[in-house]
């Protein structure tokens, strides 16, 4: 329940409007925000229609991300592994599909799930994937295919296994593969379940052909029974992390820490990385730079107010490691690279009540305070510091702004509930937020907030600290502002740029 005294929309909207600069576009004359400039696309989705599961292998100074094609046209097979290549997380190829379902319904594979990439020592890289039957029993298995060059590959029917026997028939699947130089020999985790339970299991290899089940590898500790989607488990400067998505109830990427490949894992006092607009995130690194890359949903029949669907655009953030070994996201400066050109942040209108200095504005604490600004298309980077809030504040950004100036779409920093929240409707007093992220303003001085906004995708890092990514179709070619509910905020050094 809300903790702070609940204000009807009604109420909201005895706004101090009247003083809005009357600052109007005529329809013939319109323009959006920095449309001159060329747009980048930073959150990619496929040429074979969106993207699922992210499959990242980094090799050669390429970080190689395979994905599940999710191509939506309705065939009989579905979910072929399709690939992607990127040096920065801001340009990329498409390769298209590079490992197809199989071509029959009696083919273990008819769907291909979520798998791994790996290269021997004599330089044959292998692909271990999901092969997926509903009318199989059991309904999933791990399979193998090699190739020389990433895009050819060859299947291998011969080394296909399954957990039968011990684990779930049909939950056995995201099989990841890595060489631990200690054991002298390849390990792989697989997704499953064992004693009504989603666990980690290990199965260990000297030839990438054959495999030993070693047991669980790691129990769930999330105080639910859910599957542990898409493992992923890597060394990165003196820690090793572990990596997954609980399946239910809060469809979030979690990661665990250890001193050693074999554990223990322990869980950090923020053990995610992002809310749920950011899913099945796998964790790659080129020695330097560590990334966890997953995807961001479309929603159902494309529109704002719907629930997420399976599979959209990827998204990637960044992982910078702190001192005591625990990960953060922040923004990739490759973007600020990209997004160099300022615009002018001239308000179409603002409150009366709101005072304006340049680029810092300072809400009275006066009902429902707004600053609104010009429409948006394309990629952009908004940045903005807030300070001097009520720590039970309410606060935010929003897009889509409707006739009574309010949001249709919001992000809200929430004091009361000590949340960050993203709601996909204007009455935020009457709807439950579509996501969330545990966040307590009062342990903050100052916010430092750098929104990226492209392709109906708006990914906000707050103070290098956590990533909040959204899906808003409507952040593009409306109009978006900032805002107070009843709390006095100051937002300064209000930048955006393309």
């Amino acid at each position: 329940m809300r903790k702070a005294a609940v204000v009807t929309l009604a109420g909201i909207m005895a706004i101090n409007m009247i003083g809005c600069a009357n600052q109007t576009v005529e329809a013939e004359e319109e323009r959006y925000m920095g449309e001159e400039y060329e747009n980048y696309e930073l959150f990619p989705a496929s040429v074979e229609g969106f993207i699922g599961d992210t499959m990242p292998f980094y090799d050669d100074g390429k970080y190689n991300v395979f994905y599940l094609a999710d191509q939506r046209n309705g065939k009989q097979g579905y979910h072929p592994w399709a690939l992607i290549q990127t040096t920065d997380f801001t340009e990329y190829e498409d390769k298209g599909v590079v490992i197809n379902y199989g071509e029959t319904i009696e083919s273990q594979d008819i769907a291909l799930g979520t798998g791994s990439v790996i290269k021997d020592d004599k330089g044959i890289y292998h692909a271990f994937y999901t092969g997926h039957n509903d009318t199989f029993d059991p309904k999933e298995a791990v399979m193998h295919a090699t190739s020389s060059d990433l895009e050819n590959w060859e299947k291998i029917p011969s080394d296909t296994f399954t957990g039968a026997g011990k684990y779930s028939t049909d939950d056995f699947r995201d099989p990841y593969v890595y060489y631990s130089a200690d054991d002298k020999c390849y390990e792989m985790l697989v997704t499953t379940r064992f004693d009504n339970k989603g666990v980690i299991v290990k199965y260990t290899s000297k030839d990438l052909s054959k495999w030993t089940d070693e047991g669980v590898f790691f129990e769930n500790d999330l105080g639910t029974d859910s599957n542990m989607e898409c493992p992923s488990l890597l060394q990165y400067k003196g820690k090793y992390y572990l990596a997954f998505s609980d399946q239910w109830p809060n469809r979030v990427v979690h990661y665990r820490v250890s001193d050693s490949l074999d554990g223990p894992f322990e869980k950090p006092e923020r053990d995610t990385f992002d809310c749920n607009g950011f899913y099945a995130g796998r964790l790659e690194t080129d020695g330097e730079n560590l990334y966890v890359v997953g995807w961001n949903g479309t929603k159902k029949e494309h529109q704002d107010t719907g629930e997420y669907d399976w599979g959209g655009n990827m998204v990637t953030h960044l992982l910078n490691q702190n001192d005591d070994g625990t990960l953060s996201p922040v923004l990739n400066p490759e973007i600020n690279k990209k997004l160099i050109h300022e615009l002018d942040l001239e308000p179409l209108k603002m409150t009366e009540t709101v005072k304006a200095d340049g680029t810092t504005y300072t809400f009275s604490g006066d009902k429902y305070e707004m600053v609104g600004f010009k429409n948006l298309m394309g990629s952009y980077l908004l940045k903005a510091d807030i300070k001097d809030f009520d720590a039970d504040g309410m606060f935010g950004f929003c897009f889509n702004t409707n006739t009574e100036n309010v949001g249709n779409l919001n992000i809200i920093f929430n004091g009361a509930n000590n949340r960050i929240e993203f709601y996909n409707g204007s009455n935020i007093m009457e709807i439950s937020a579509q996501s969330y992220v545990d966040f307590d303003l009062s342990k903050e001085k100052e916010l430092h907030i750098s929104m990226v906004i492209s392709d109906g995708v708006v990914c906000m890092y707050v103070n290098d600290e956590l990533a909040f990514t959204t899906r808003m179709y409507l952040s593009q070619g409306m109009e978006w502002g900032i805002f107070s509910v009843n709390s006095n905020v100051v937002f300064e050094n209000m930048s955006i740029s393309k």
